[in-house]
Parts: C-alpha cells; sequence; structure tokens
C-alpha cells in the first residue's frame, strides 16, 4: 500500500487533504507527528500567487518537517496556473496539486474548483500549461462531475494522465452534492481502471476500517483524509497501524485530548500571533471535544474565546467535572 509519484515516495499511501482555513502550517505538523506521510496546504489562488504575492506568504510558509508537501492551487487561467506553479516551485513545493474538486460557490461562480469539471477541454489546457512550466511532479484534485449528469470523472482523468500529470486524487461525490450524501466509490474504482498513474482515493474514510476498505474496494494506490481529521489528528496513527497490520493504538484520553488542544493553540500562535489563533481555536477546540459526553455545555464558551489564558481556564475547569 505504498504511494509512488515523481520523486514522491510514501508507506502507506496516506494523505491530509488539503483544506481551506484548516491545513495551515501548524495543523500540517501535527498531522505529521501523528504518522501522516503526505500533507498539502490551504488551496492557494493562482491569481493571488501571480498578483498578491506578499498576502499569500502565510500560506507558503512550512518547514522540512512537513514534507513531502504539495502546494495546491486553483484558477482556471492556464498561463495564470502555468505562473503560480513555477513560482511556488521555487517557493519549496515538493509537488504541485491542482484543484478541480472544490464545491464553494465563491470560487465556482467563477469558473474555479470544481466549476472546471464542466470544461474538460480547458482542463486539458491546464494541465499541459502547469506540467510545461515546473519540473516538480504535478497532481490533481477532482470530483465525481459537476452533478450526475455530468460525471465524467473518468475523461478529465485521463486527458490529466495525457498532459502529463503524475497522480490523480478523485473525490467520489459530485460538485453540485458538496459534502452530502455519501461518496461513490464506484467512481474512485472507474478512474483507477482506466489509468496507469497512481489513483488516490477521497471521501467518507472517517477509520481505519473504511481507510482498508476504500483500498480494497477501489484498488486505489493512495487514500486521502479530509473532514475526519478535525480534531482527531489520531485518525492518522490509527488507520496507518490498521494498513501496516499493527494492533490499533488506544484512544486519546480527555486529558490527552485537551493537552493537544494547547499544543495547538500554542502552534498557531507561534505562526501568527495570539489574537488568530484564538479566532482559529474557536473552531478547532469544538472539534476536538465533539461526541465527549458534557462538552456541549462549553462549546459557546469556546466559541468566544480571545486568548490562551481564557482557553486554558475553560478546559481546565471543565477537566474537573468530567
Amino acid at each position: 500500500m505504498s504511494l509512488t509519484f515523481g520523486s514522491i515516495k510514501i508507506s502507506p499511501g496516506l494523505a491530509l487533504a488539503p483544506m481551506a482555513g484548516i491545513t495551515n502550517h501548524p495543523f500540517r505538523l501535527i498531522a505529521k507527528e501523528q504518522g501522516c506521510p503526505l500533507v498539502y496546504t490551504e488551496m492557494i489562488s493562482a491569481k493571488g500567487v501571480v498578483y498578491n504575492g506578499r498576502r499569500t506568504y502565510n500560506l507558503f510558509y512550512h518547514t522540512d518537517q512537513e514534507r513531502p508537501i504539495g502546494f495546491q492551487i486553483f484558477g482556471s487561467d492556464p498561463v495564470i496556473m502555468a505562473e503560480a506553479a513555477s513560482i511556488i516551485e521555487n517557493e519549496g513545493a515538493d509537488f504541485i496539486d491542482l484543484n478541480l474538486g472544490c464545491p464553494t460557490r465563491k470560487i465556482t461562480r467563477n469558473s474555479e474548483g470544481g466549476a472546471l469539471m464542466r470544461e474538460p477541454k480547458l482542463c486539458s489546457s491546464i494541465f499541459r500549461a502547469v506540467v510545461s512550466a515546473v519540473n516538480c511532479p504535478v497532481t490533481v484534485k477532482l470530483r465525481k462531475g459537476w452533478n450526475e449528469y455530468l460525471a465524467n470523472v473518468v475523461d478529465v482523468a485521463r486527458r490529466a494522465e495525457a498532459e502529463g500529470i503524475s497522480a490523480v486524487t478523485v473525490h467520489g461525490r459530485t460538485v453540485e452534492q458538496g459534502y452530502s450524501g455519501r461518496a461513490d466509490w464506484d467512481s474512485i474504482t472507474a478512474v483507477k481502471a482506466a489509468l496507469t498513474i497512481p489513483v488516490i482515493g477521497n471521501g467518507d474514510i472517517n477509520s481505519p476500517q473504511a481507510a482498508e476498505a476504500m483500498f480494497r474496494y477501489t484498488g486505489c494506490d493512495g487514500i486521502m483524509i479530509g473532514r475526519a481529521a478535525r480534531g482527531n489528528p489520531w485518525i492518522f496513527n490509527s488507520v496507518r497501524a490498521k494498513l501496516e497490520g499493527k494492533p490499533e493504538p488506544q484512544e486519546p484520553t480527555l486529558t490527552e485530548i485537551v493537552h493537544m488542544i494547547f499544543k495547538h493553540f500554542m502552534l498557531l500562535n507561534n505562526f501568527k500571533g495570539e489574537i488568530f489563533a484564538a479566532r482559529e481555536m474557536r473552531r478547532h477546540a469544538n472539534w476536538y471535544i465533539r461526541g465527549i459526553p458534557g462538552a456541549a455545555a462549553i462549546r459557546h464558551k469556546l466559541t468566544a474565546i480571545t486568548s490562551y489564558d481564557e482557553l486554558k481556564a475553560i478546559l481546565e475547569e471543565f477537566l474537573k467535572k468530567v
């Protein structure tokens, strides 16, 4: 269950999905520490890279601890996508990933992200331009299609391979579906059968058992975990153990969860300062405590924190009561 494309070689084939506003430097560090072999940046606007480079600096920031790391970009102009990819390669990306799957309205209304699934010929032009502009591997993340009536992922994936893309990730939902319903793993199986380059499966992998099932069902070369890692970075160690035939680690204790929240806050604090860290941890902290008995009583308090001391006081008081 290893994954190889270009100079990237990882085992097992396990990756953290790029998630806007989530997979920043601190989040990636935690995922790596918890056994994730491959990480991606948040998606980065190609236009932002080309025209407003300084504003994207925090999205570029990474350390060697995160390698191998892919930088994901989105856009619809082949020339701008190629220029952005070249700039990002010089910033130290191990590979470039192209976003053809984001379902967010503010992205698709500009004919970017998942909207590109409606324009296969334009996809080919983007693939060709970016691959020609860089020396590092280029990968792409696709959706099943725009909707059930335009479920054309196999066609777009074949175009990607024909233009020199090194690996393809398939999220088994349509763009119109967003994150609702169930992911269609058959679409991943179909892409795997159609290509010779590696295929990474994505969608509904929320446990070690689901990860193993994805490999068996689709025959994919790697798997990608996204939303299930929010508040649960331990999932990577659990999945890794399952795939390697090792005993599954124990679930984290409440104390360990709280300590991870503190650690996450401090990593964010060191990255961009306490104000930013507090704002980010309002949602992360709630993800971490999701499902814990009695946690509902402090959720509203966590959504209003403005400092590390406030967070610490709320969680230490919570520990005393459970």
